[in-house]
């Protein structure tokens, strides 16, 4: 069969259900074979959108998502995508087309080595120079972007090469379990946990993965061990627990950093560097158990002293079966901090001032969304606000960046994710900023007659800059700018815009476009004007207190 077709029902071997992109001229063949596919092709406005879609496909199924773009700028747009899913640990396929490399036709037109381009930003990245040698790049591919940890993968695909003709088969992909822990790793935690007086459990990225939740809950109900989330650890059990202490959404000087100062050992679960780390090790300081899918990376504040390799869920399991509550554990040190973190973030969530108030927002944005609906945020200030005080009850609910931690990623995620899961409440919460940078997915997701919000937080300004810029006692300097009218704007791509006027409208207004299908935007002007001021010097200064 003709080499494009090959490659197509090679995908189809994997279970690919979607491709996201926009194919050019080098994709030609490649886009006649799918036309001829159950594969639907997901047509964005944006190459980077579909990477961004691609990703969170495979962030939320573990199986990896697939994007397609021709060679040249087509191949560019897809590096901050690739960036975004090899830094968050998300599994996902980037097909590029090529000039023929048997013999040229135009030169270096367009030509540049985007294979070398993905080196740096990818688990692995190929030329594909034989029809023949398709089912075996692909394969590989695929293994190396879902397996532990995952990521980005690259495959070019020359014109040439997609129309030679090729004998060879789609393989079938191989039955493969994950390791699991080493018994000796395991009685040394034991041993750590045994003569420990106030253990802390600390849920991250990694944790997010593999359907960890259910052995990492009866953990924390059997132990009563508090626990702490990431940023990218939220959800994995539910932030309303009662051992929940709170999620590390700022670097330091919070209440969660004061109960982490009073633990003498972390049972870090699913630590990944990228990640802004919740405590920082040091000599003769805390000790800290690693469990993980691959040992620790270590760096000049995490260096663990037992780690447990293998499947996380296994690992935690296998440690239960061992351990037994210990009666000199006492968790009465932390009981300060939590309780001052639980009215902490009620503090606000009334708050009737217009515009409206982050605290007030995300109080608002809970309220009205239901367990299992899934928030996608873009990257912003209102970031840390939702990661300290929305409390997520599911895993991969709370669709946040913290490892590349890029802007424009909020629409395309949220889309994304409403295909995955076409019968959850889903929201895109974006900052003016970071929505403009992909505003054109808007036609997109009319096209696709997704029902989907979107957030759209106006404050007119980069806020989270102007926040770091206030914390440095910088002037306030090269930061604003000016906005379309959202609601006149969204209404021009086929969807619903709305304005809100006042705090009271916010709730009411989320609750009726949840009850409605189709697009709907809602700008909401927002005040930071005490970011600093809050997360800054109040924090601080009253954690220091506990």
């Amino acid at each position: 069969m003709k080499a494009s077709d090959l490659f197509v029902k090679s995908l189809e071997q994997e279970g690919v259900e979607y491709i996201f992109g926009i194919p050019g001229e080098e994709n030609l063949d490649l886009l006649e074979s799918l036309s001829k596919s159950k594969i639907k092709l997901i047509l964005t406005r944006h190459e980077q959108a579909a990477g961004f879609m691609a990703a969170t496909y495979g962030r939320l199924t573990g199986k990896a998502g697939v994007c397609l773009a021709t060679l040249g700028p087509g191949a560019t747009n897809f590096v901050t995508a690739a960036a975004y899913a090899q830094l968050g640990g998300m599994p996902m396929l980037m097909i590029t087309g090529q000039k023929p490399i048997k013999h040229s036709k135009q030169g270096q037109f367009q030509i540049i080595n985007v294979v070398d381009m993905m080196g740096p930003i990818t688990k692995y990245t190929t030329q594909i120079v034989s029809g023949d040698n398709v089912p075996f790049r692909i394969r590989e591919a695929f293994r190396l972007a879902e397996e532990e940890r995952p990521g980005a993968v690259h495959l070019e695909l020359p014109e040439d090469i997609a129309a030679e003709d090729s004998s060879s088969k789609p393989l079938q992909p191989s039955l493969a379990r994950r390791p699991t822990v080493e018994t000796k790793s395991v009685q040394h935690a034991l041993n750590l946990l045994e003569i420990a007086k106030s253990p802390l459990l600390v849920l991250g990225a990694g944790a997010n993965r593999k359907l960890t939740a259910k052995q990492l809950r009866a953990f924390v109900d059997k132990y009563g061990i508090p626990f702490i989330t990431t940023q990218m650890g939220k959800g994995v059990i539910d932030e309303t627990h009662e051992h929940c202490v709170g999620n590390a959404a700022l670097s330091s000087g919070d209440f969660v950093h004061r109960v982490v100062e009073h633990a003498d050992l972390i049972i870090n679960v699913g630590h990944d560097v990228v990640e802004k780390p919740p405590f920082f090790m040091k000599d003769s300081g805390v000790q800290v158990i690693h469990i993980n899918f691959n040992s620790a990376r270590v760096d000049p504040v995490y260096f663990p002293q037992v780690e447990m390799v293998g499947d996380i869920a296994n690992s935690i399991w296998q440690l239960s079966q061992v351990l037994s509550p210990q009666p000199h554990w006492d968790f009465s040190c932390f009981a300060p901090a939590i309780q001052a973190m639980r009215d902490h973030v009620l503090e606000g969530s009334d708050d009737e001032r217009f515009p409206i108030y982050p605290q007030r927002l995300v109080a608002d944005v809970r309220q009205a969304m239901p367990k299992d609906a899934i928030i996608a945020l873009d990257n912003g200030i209102y970031k840390i606000w939702f990661a300290r005080n929305y409390p997520a009850h599911q895993p991969n609910t709370v669709l946040l960046d913290n490892a590349l931690a890029t802007m424009g990623a909020g629409l395309p995620s949220a889309m994304a994710a409403k295909m995955v899961f076409p019968d959850r409440k889903v929201m895109a919460i974006c900052g003016d900023g970071g929505f403009m940078m992909n505003s054109q997915e808007l036609e997109t997701a009319v096209r696709l007659n997704l029902d989907l919000i979107i957030l759209l937080l106006n404050d007119s300004a980069y806020g989270m800059i102007r926040w770091k810029q206030a914390n440095l006692e910088f002037n306030d300097f090269g930061l604003e700018f000016s906005n379309p009218c959202f609601k006149r704007y969204a209404e021009s791509y086929g969807a619903k815009g709305y304005r809100v006027e006042s705090a009271a409208e916010l709730l009411p207004l989320i609750k009726k476009c949840n009850e409605q299908p189709g697009v709907h935007l809602i700008d909401v002007p927002v005040d930071y004007t005490e970011n600093d001021e809050v997360l800054n010097r109040q924090l601080p200064r009253r954690s220091k207190e506990i």
